[in-house]
């Protein structure tokens, strides 16, 4: 907490850029897919230099060299995008109609700072609105646009794990209880 503390004062003091480039020097393997702008990931490379005295990759390259411990199954739900997407837009809207910006009303008078949990979907694009930056409409259409786009990423994700075990998400539920139970004999 104290060595995170002092980079967040660094930050304002020394600007991002400044520990950008430390952390550069530090790991410049991890930080080629890391963004100047992406102040979390700078600071997480120097923090795990510091606590262990390896680097970000160092420390991937180590954990690979075992291999997984356990035996896993991976299982992914697949539907039609179009039923997808209309799934995820009647979702926001629900979401909305249950008091989505009064809870994050709430939570900004909670907290002073910017918790990282109010950055996710939905949220963040909330606080959008509430500051006045932009309009009701415009706050719902981006929490919708942002969640389609999060999905397609985790589909993307899933596909290229060659272990995933696909279930069709408009299937009858037995059906789909029948090929992970297959999966387990």
């Amino acid at each position: 907490e104290e060595y995170r503390t002092e980079l967040e004062n660094r930050v304002i003091n020394e600007g991002l850029e400044t520990l950008y480039e430390e952390a550069r020097k530090v790991d410049s393997h991890a930080m080629e897919k890391i963004s100047k702008n992406d102040k979390k990931r700078i600071l997480r490379v120097l923090e795990i230099y510091k606590a262990t005295g390896k680097t970000k990759t160092e420390q991937e390259i180590e954990s690979r060299k075992n291999g997984v411990k356990y035996d896993y199954k991976v299982f992914a739900i697949n539907m039609d995008r179009e039923k997808l997407y209309d799934r995820i837009n009647r979702r926001v809207n629900i979401m909305l109609e249950e008091g989505l910006i009064e809870e994050v009303e709430l939570l900004l008078k909670k907290y002073k700072e910017f918790p990282t949990a109010m950055q996710g979907l939905g949220y963040k694009e909330v606080i959008e609105y509430i500051n006045g930056h932009i309009t009701k409409e415009e706050m719902i259409e981006k929490i919708k646009g942002e969640t389609r786009k999060y999905a397609k990423r985790q589909l993307t994700w899933f596909r290229k794990n060659k272990q995933t075990i696909w279930l069709n998400g408009l299937d009858d539920i037995q059906n789909n209880l029948k090929i992970i139970l297959e999966e387990y004999k």
